[in-house]
């Protein structure tokens, strides 16, 4: 770990909002996931999958944050059948408030299929728009979580769904008017095209984070700007206060307006699922800040949460405990 520029005390405080405010609240798609379990190109050949596994990556995200020992809770919504039920269990078991997750009496479970190719990259074939992760909105169960909310986190991803957009158009108002926070992953992929107007909410979203948590390239998408050094900076123009970017085997950087920058290397894992790894990193750093650990503490155990996900298979099969997390970050080694 390397410590650069200006380190007092209001530097290395948290921009967040404390847990104590409210609940950390994730806003999008709930899935399952089926993974094909050879490596190739697509789906066009029959082949042997497992699944299902809970997902999406709102709900990989908020998992950790449950898992961890966060206040979360979840705004989606889920069919009447099995994926459905998968999930909601999934979320109750790992501490999350699924109050404001609704169960939809005529779509399926929203639902994504994955295969792995040989360079580790990944094909989807994705049901979000036909299904039930779709079909929610402004309820009263919705109201009522947004009105104790302490943080608003926003994935990319969930901009591809109207229903989202506009519970996240509203909500971010409502939090930062009670004085909480948001954070933004951009987490955007390349089989969900966004149109101009969702762009546009998607640069708003970027100027009113607190907190933003972009991975390699994403990082000059949200600033608009080619170049690491010039893309932070022009973040931090558009309003950012604090950037953390994922950067895979090669550890993570955290950022500060005024100058401050932590690095920390990742840990040394058999990769068997990347799928998801972001997504933990994401929420277990997120709940560490908003519990009052410094940028340091929470970069490494974010390190541990994203690595020990890639383990196991499914994605957020690996998410860990406080106390997994910091079994794994005594047994393992970490990369030069």
């Amino acid at each position: 770990m390397t410590t650069t520029g200006i380190e007092s005390r209001i530097t290395m405080a948290s921009v967040l909002a404390p847990d104590q405010l409210g609940p950390t609240v994730c806003v999008g798609e709930i899935l399952v996931e089926i993974v094909a379990t050879t490596v190739g190109d697509g789906f066009l050949d029959a082949q042997p999958l497992v699944g299902p596994f809970p997902s999406g990556a709102p709900a990989i995200f908020i998992s950790q944050c449950g898992r961890l020992g966060g206040s979360a809770a979840m705004v989606g919504a889920v069919g009447d059948d099995d994926f459905g039920r998968v999930n909601v269990e999934r979320l109750k078991r790992d501490g999350v408030d699924v109050s404001a997750i609704s169960v939809d009496g005529e779509y399926p479970t929203g639902s994504a299929f994955v295969r792995y190719r040989q360079d580790g990259s990944r094909d989807f074939v994705y049901n979000i728009a036909k299904s039930a992760a779709a079909r929610f909105g402004w309820t009263k169960p919705v109201s009522d979580l947004i009105g104790r909310c302490g943080h608003l986190h926003v994935m990319g991803s969930a901009l591809s769904v109207p229903s989202a957009r506009d519970v996240i158009d509203k909500a971010v108002y409502i939090v930062k008017a009670r004085g909480g926070s948001i954070s933004v992953d951009p987490n955007i992929r390349k089989e969900l095209k966004l149109d101009q107007d969702t762009e546009e909410r998607f640069a708003k979203l970027v100027s009113m984070a607190d907190l933003l948590l972009p991975s390699g390239e994403e990082l000059e998408r949200a600033a608009g700007i080619e170049g690491e050094a010039n893309a932070i900076q022009r973040l931090f123009q558009m309003g950012v206060k604090e950037v953390v970017l994922k950067r895979g085997a090669d550890g993570a950087t955290y950022f500060s307006r005024d100058g401050a920058r932590v690095d920390v290397s990742a840990f040394s894992v058999e990769e068997v699922d990347p799928t998801g790894a972001g997504d933990c990193f994401g929420g277990a750093y997120l709940t560490c800040r908003r519990l009052g650990m410094s940028p340091e503490e929470a970069l490494t155990y974010a390190a541990a949460a994203g690595a020990r996900n890639v383990t196991v298979r499914g994605p957020m099969e690996g998410a860990g405990t406080r106390g997994e997390l910091d079994a794994f970050i005594s047994a393992t080694e970490r990369r030069a």
